[in-house]
């Protein structure tokens, strides 16, 4: 079989690297914020490699449930590594990169952990 036009001889695809869930109350000013500051961050610093779940918890309320959310909105990174929770709009970048694993080298350029 020819593993150009042979589906069953593709390569799987790669699991996401990270794996990031975000908690929303709706379109609230916060959580709107949230999810473009956590959409900017990934795509600046994980495209590629991570899957990123938002969850409204008005549409979803056992889901949150089911984490004892304390505020909204909550990001949970899932993988890798521990997890590790950061509640609020996601705007400071510095602490949600460290969140992530993602410190900034004394060159300048990031490292990822």
């Amino acid at each position: 079989m020819d593993p150009l036009t042979d589906p069953l001889a593709w390569p799987a695809p790669a699991a996401p690297e990270y794996v990031l869930h975000l908690y929303i109350t709706g379109a609230t000013p916060n959580s709107t914020r949230a999810v473009h500051n956590i959409k900017s961050i990934c795509e600046e610093f994980l495209k590629g490699r991570y899957e990123l779940l938002i969850v409204d918890v008005y549409q979803e309320p056992k889901l949150a449930q089911q984490e004892d959310l304390i505020g909204v909105p909550t990001l949970i990174k899932r993988s890798p590594g521990l997890v590790r929770r950061l509640v609020g709009d996601l705007s400071d970048r510095e602490r949600v990169l460290k969140a992530l694993g993602i410190e900034p080298t004394a060159d300048g350029p990031l490292r990822y952990e």
